[in-house]
């Protein structure tokens, strides 16, 4: 019913606040382990990202996924300036609000790289996780609901389906590849191995680049590492490393740590302005559906793959196969790829967003 992040997320929020983790200790460990952490995590989740296997998609499904992408950016970006004073002061919450858009391009991965990335406020944080909880469930319920109207939509549309099935096949064959193989103790000790020196390495170079574009005056937020590192795992991810057993498992390890540390700096106190986010969060949904719709009438779109779209970008790969197995079990692999898009895409559409957002302060 909850997902185990959530948990993870405010046991910790609550330990910080009784004082548990009020400490010179674990300040100094968050600040060795986060950091180190995270950039091994961002790397691991970018080599299932092979950008050929996301071809089995085809232009018309890789369309349709940035067309949610996109609008659901444009409500970010129309409705911050509304609700910013509400949700905190857009001094305070533009950094937070662009990593819960890199996460509603592609997971929970994706937002935490971006509180290393942008300067973060913890509290804000907290409430754009709980925007994040809130709105993800009442969607997906909404989209499940929204199946038996498919028809409806699809003849308001004129949607055209026609090669639906045969992009399913392809990308459940793609799917099917990576779930045969297991992982042992040798695979997860060479990839926790390498994924640790990739982190250490892409922090120097990142420190390095940094220095030299603000030498020159083209400093952008410090992103040099981020940046880096995700281009560094997109291209792993079409080599042999692409194809390591326990890549999922790892990047989910690394993801449970990151935000037991990430909510380990912030209290439950900070949760008390979540209510508006959560309208800001059903606002910019309300926007989505109108501009989707738009879309669909012009390009002829269909709801099966909208809403399966629609939840790869929200939901990641976990969430998307549920809504497109509503419609047909064989879709499922579509859903999957898609979510891996979002993947490959979240961190430069949260700095895009970013860059973006911080014109309103």
């Amino acid at each position: 019913i909850v997902p185990p992040l959530v948990w993870i997320y405010i046991f910790n929020m609550f330990f910080c606040t009784i004082g548990l983790y009020n400490s010179d200790e674990c300040s100094a460990a968050y600040s060795a382990l986060k950091n180190n952490i995270l950039y091994a995590m961002i790397f691991v989740m970018l080599l299932r990202c092979d950008f050929r296997k996301l071809g089995k998609l085809g232009p018309r499904m890789i369309c349709i996924f940035m067309g949610c992408a996109i609008t659901l950016g444009i409500g970010f970006f129309a409705l911050f300036p509304l609700f910013a004073n509400a949700l905190g002061g857009a001094d305070k919450t533009w950094g937070a609000t662009a990593a819960l858009y890199a996460s509603w391009v592609g997971g929970s991965a994706n937002m935490a790289a971006m509180e290393d990335a942008l300067p973060v406020d913890s509290g804000a944080y907290s409430c754009a996780l709980a925007l994040d909880t809130a709105c993800y469930s009442l969607w997906i319920a909404l989209l499940l609901f929204a199946v038996k109207y498919a028809q409806k939509w699809n003849k308001a549309c004129k949607a055209d389906t026609s090669k639906l099935d045969a992009v399913a096949a392809a990308a459940n064959e793609e799917v099917a590849k990576e779930t045969n193989v297991k992982p042992n103790a040798a695979d997860w000790i060479f990839l926790i191995g390498l994924t640790l020196v990739v982190s250490a390495v892409s922090q120097y170079i990142g420190v390095q680049m940094n220095g030299f574009f603000k030498g020159v005056g083209l400093s952008f937020f410090d992103t040099c590492t981020t940046v880096f590192v995700t281009i560094l795992g997109l291209i792993c991810a079409m080599t042999p490393l692409g194809k390591l057993p326990a890549v999922t498992e790892l990047s989910s390890v690394y993801l449970y740590a990151v935000v037991s540390l990430i909510a380990s700096t912030a209290t439950l106190i900070d949760l008390l302005s979540a209510p508006m986010w959560v309208v800001y969060g059903l606002g910019i949904l309300l926007v989505h559906v109108v501009l989707m719709f738009i879309l669909s009438k012009i390009f002829h779109w269909d709801l099966c793959m909208d809403s399966t779209a629609s939840v790869a970008c929200i939901g990641g790969s976990a969430s998307a196969p549920i809504i497109a197995t509503a419609y047909d079990g064989s879709f499922a692999g579509i859903g999957v790829l898609m979510g891996v898009l979002g993947a490959a895409i979240g961190n430069f559409m949260g700095l895009g967003m970013g860059a973006l957002l911080k014109l309103f302060v």
